[in-house]
């Protein structure tokens, strides 16, 4: 698996690429993706650890997904992910994680997510682009999916699709841990068309 700093420096370069390949300035970015003009400077420097909420806004604005932005090195054709590589996005209290699997660029932006949530744990997400779904498929214990207010439980076994252009929240009431695999998918146009 890379290194922090390994993964630091390869959002910061990511980040920074993007933005120049489309010729936006850092105000103009901050603007899009709602995070400060003074983040946006670490960020490309290098100089702190972003939130996978901040990563999201970031990867939004740009029209890529947040696996491009983690991404170590260039993506070749056929693309085969050693689990050495994965990288986790998101660490709870009480042994979660969020690990970005694999995941495309724009036109037809998919990612695929391995997470676990400890007893007790959850995590907030935020709204995604207008027409973002996600599918998930709970591996082991149950989920508790809210969206709008609206809890949906989830057993072992069986799966949910829901539209995450909404805030939403994953957790676990239950007193194991629990884990589902989930699919994002974001239909996007090729940002520079």
């Amino acid at each position: 698996m890379p290194d922090h700093e390994t993964i630091t420096a390869a959002i910061a370069g990511n980040v920074r690429g993007q933005r120049l390949h489309r010729g936006m300035t850092l105000d103009e970015l901050a603007a899009r993706s709602s995070v400060s003009r003074g983040m946006l400077v670490q960020v490309e420097q290098g100089r702190t650890n972003p939130s996978v909420n901040t990563l999201a806004r970031i990867a939004d604005a740009l029209g890529i997904t947040v696996a491009r932005l983690v991404e170590v090195a260039d993506t070749p054709p056929v693309r085969v992910v050693r689990p050495a590589d994965v990288v986790t996005l998101w660490r709870g209290d009480k042994g979660g994680a969020a690990r970005m699997l694999i995941g495309t660029d724009a036109p037809a932006i998919l990612e695929l997510w391995d997470w676990v949530l400890g007893p007790g744990e959850h995590h907030d997400g935020d709204a995604h682009p207008a027409g973002t779904r996600e599918m998930l498929q709970v591996i082991e214990g149950e989920l508790t999916l809210t969206v709008q207010g609206a809890s949906h439980v989830v057993e072992e076994g069986g799966a949910i699709l829901f539209a995450a252009d909404r805030a939403h929240r994953y957790a676990n009431n239950g007193e194991g841990s629990m884990r589902f695999v989930m699919v994002v998918s974001e239909p996007r146009d090729v940002p520079d068309q």
